[in-house]
């Protein structure tokens, strides 16, 4: 990595805007969060055949953060998507996502968010990661460490950061939202069951807080069954985003569909919607990334 890019990864933490706190977690775990287990029989798993695929540090606040970076073996100036995990971290189904994007040409990175409080994957109890790892990881930093994946990605000497897009999944979805916010030389965000009128960290603001400032396009993939993000709240968090101009944002609500329908290794999984929501992502991305 050259000085001129570790000078920039330095400069997106020189204010004091979260508590610098060191990585606890400083590699990937393997396989599927232990949370989440038994898998579905249904889980999708996409080869690395052709592509450059496994763990990397990112510079970060507090040292270097583990991330999976998958991207084609072949060429370079590949746009880069971010791929942000839902609460079980970067397991295997998020890694998965970012070979699903390598495929299609693009860099993708896929951070471990929560590696400065510990190994998210290997705590069993849904309730103590919402306590003792959500509740704990301030959106402050969590933009920060977004940029730092960015600035990393510039490092590689094979992305085009210029083309740009963030996706996310559960609580990965509400921060895709912010990070559409947060950084605007984003080109695209595509949000999985984001909630848009609930904050994690206390004192972060809501996705429907930003809405207005909000100039990224956005697309928003929702189930009409998501007992946890009401129909009602999407609904009103785009309609911000239009009547403050940006009419390049779409969202679908698909009727009788739960939560976490993309993810294939649960039984939420609904493959006829998770399939157009596919299509729908990379269809919105090649449109506003080139």
């Amino acid at each position: 990595m050259n000085d001129v890019v570790e000078s920039e990864i330095r400069s997106l933490y020189s204010a004091p805007s979260f508590d610098r706190r060191g990585f606890i977690v400083t590699t990937l775990g393997a396989g599927f969060a232990l949370a989440v287990l038994p898998v579905s029989a249904q889980t999708i798993t996409t080869p690395a055949d052709g592509l450059v695929a496994g763990e990397v540090k990112v510079p970060a606040a507090g040292g270097d953060m583990p991330a999976y970076r998958a991207m084609p073996a072949a060429g370079g100036n590949f746009p880069v998507i971010l791929v942000v995990s839902e609460v079980w971290g970067a397991h295997e189904y998020i890694r998965d996502v970012a070979r699903r994007f390598a495929k299609l040409g693009y860099l993708a990175i896929a951070p471990e968010l929560f590696a400065r409080l510990g190994d998210v994957s290997k705590v069993p109890d849904v309730q103590v990661i919402i306590r003792d790892y959500v509740a704990r990881t301030p959106d402050a930093q969590v933009m920060g460490d977004l940029d730092a994946c960015v600035a990393y990605a510039k490092s590689t000497g094979k992305a085009d950061a210029g083309k740009l897009g963030v996706t996310g999944f559960c609580w990965g979805g509400r921060i895709a939202l912010m990070y559409a916010a947060h950084n605007p030389n984003l080109g695209a965000a595509v949000a999985w069951y984001g909630a848009t009128a609930r904050a994690f960290h206390p004192g972060d603001k809501l996705a429907l807080d930003v809405a207005a400032s909000t100039k990224v396009p956005v697309l928003g993939l929702y189930g009409g069954a998501d007992g946890g993000i009401p129909n009602e709240s999407v609904e009103r968090y785009f309609a911000a985003l239009e009547a403050a101009g940006n009419t390049r944002s779409e969202f679908v609500i698909y009727p009788d569909t739960p939560h976490a329908f993309h993810a294939d290794y649960r039984p939420t999984y609904r493959k006829d919607k998770a399939e157009d929501g596919w299509n729908r992502a990379v269809a919105f991305f090649r449109k506003n990334l080139g």
